[in-house]
């Protein structure tokens, strides 16, 4: 058995060399690789993380901006509705005030006209009053059978 321990002893002895070499590899690629490495993905991660944050704060400017444009719109949209509505009325007006207009001078051109009728009727009868009194006394000669002028031969009723 101390042959084995013997040989045991043997193989530690010729693997120290080994394990140190390993042990100063891996302190070599800590400080040449691992470090620069791990700097490098932790300058990422920040910077990365930086611009998620830059680039929330920047949707979030947008989503403001984009309701401030939405109410500034909204806000043209009404002005232009109340300045339309108030051109409308304007319009409705007019044309109101014009229809009156229209309707008092036509109300005046038909109370002319009645007025020049009524003295046109009345000129009218005047003339057939005028027109039918000797008619009148010439069918009732002719009627009477009497020639003679002046009230011969009338009939008495």
């Amino acid at each position: 058995m101390g042959d084995i321990f013997s040989q045991l002893g043997h193989l530690f002895l010729q693997t120290i060399p080994t394990v140190l070499l390993v042990f100063l590899l891996f302190v070599i690629l800590e400080r040449v690789f691992f470090r620069p490495v791990m700097a490098v993905l932790k300058q990422r991660e920040e910077l990365t993380v930086g611009a998620l944050a830059r680039a929330r704060e920047q949707a979030e400017a947008a989503e403001a901006k984009t309701r401030q444009y939405e109410e500034a719109f909204q806000t043209a949209r009404q002005e232009i509705y109340r300045q339309r509505e108030a051109y409308r009325r304007a319009s409705v007006e007019q044309r109101e005030a014009a229809l009156r207009k229209a309707r008092q001078e036509a109300e005046a051109l038909i109370a002319s006209a009645r007025a020049s009728l009524d003295v046109e009727v009345s000129r009218a009868k005047v003339e057939l009053d005028a027109a039918c009194q000797p008619l009148a006394e010439e069918i009732s000669q002719t009627l009477v059978g009497g020639d003679a002028p002046g009230g011969q031969g009338r009939l008495s009723l």
